[in-house]
């Protein structure tokens, strides 16, 4: 069996829920309202995607922050 670790963004959406992304695995997320909620059903949608595809490692680039005004 091959062990993997993924770093997950989390993220809150207009509604309040908490949206999961795996990007080194297209099309992997998920939601839930709670944290608790959230990483089980992550872990799951990881194992369910790596039945279908190999992972891609992203390359880091690093985090920005743009303003604009409208």
């Amino acid at each position: 069996m091959k062990r993997y670790r993924f770093s997950v963004m989390i993220e809150q959406d207009k509604d309040g829920y908490l949206v999961a992304t795996v990007p080194p695995l297209r099309g992997c997320y998920n939601q839930a309202c709670t944290l608790e909620k959230l990483l089980p059903r992550v872990k799951e949608v990881i194992e369910l995607s790596l039945r279908e595809e190999e992972p891609v490692p992203p390359v880091f680039q690093g985090i920005q922050q743009v303003e604009v005004e409208v």
